[in-house]
């Protein structure tokens, strides 16, 4: 099966779908040291996977950092950030998968 493209959600924030399943979306994630991610909510429940890297969540109202080997639940509905404080590659898994990257995916 060949690679998916890189999608860019932000500046220095890019995604790539690698597994789809009728109850879930993944995808990994390059951030760029100094990149974000806005405050933004959505009804999928989502974990996030740092493979390598430094992030720091504001997840609700609570401030967390993860880094490589650490995973951040973030219920549907709940806003949430991100601070990207290092290059950092993630896995991010949403159940069920979220529709506005199907239909930016072209499916």
């Amino acid at each position: 099966m060949p690679e998916r493209p890189w999608i860019e959600l932000f500046p220095g924030v890019w995604r790539r779908r690698i597994a789809l399943t009728d109850r879930m979306y993944q995808m990994e994630v390059r951030l760029a040291a100094g990149s974000h991610v806005p405050l933004h909510s959505h009804p999928e429940d989502q974990v996030a996977y740092i493979v390598s890297g430094h992030l720091r969540f504001q997840v609700g109202d609570n401030l967390l950092e993860a880094t490589a080997g650490q995973s951040v639940p973030i219920p549907g509905g709940i806003p949430h950030a991100v601070w990207t404080l290092a290059d950092t590659l993630a896995i991010d898994t949403f159940s069920p998968p979220r529709t506005d990257y199907l239909t930016a995916d072209g499916d």
